[in-house]
């Protein structure tokens, strides 16, 4: 068997899940404030739109019994 096999079934699934979110955020019928670059290959949005996703995603967390302060923990760059 090889060792590898559960770090690549676990890394396609964070794969998976990651091209769920891009797909989602682009493939709305009011995506008109994302967008795509293809010249950096990633998704662009003014910050007034970001943070009112984020905002979305966080009470979405909250509400999924997530506490604030893990979220706010992995959502700051570290310093």
């Amino acid at each position: 068997m090889l060792k590898a096999k559960p770090n690549l079934e676990s890394r396609i699934g964070t794969l998976k899940k990651d091209w769920a979110i891009v797909y989602d955020m682009l493939s709305r019928k009011d995506n008109s404030d994302f967008g795509w670059d293809e010249h950096k290959q990633l998704v662009v949005a003014k910050n007034v739109v970001w943070n009112s996703y984020i905002s979305i995603v966080i009470k979405k967390l909250v509400n999924s019994d997530i506490t604030v302060s893990f979220i706010i923990s992995n959502l700051l760059p570290s310093t």
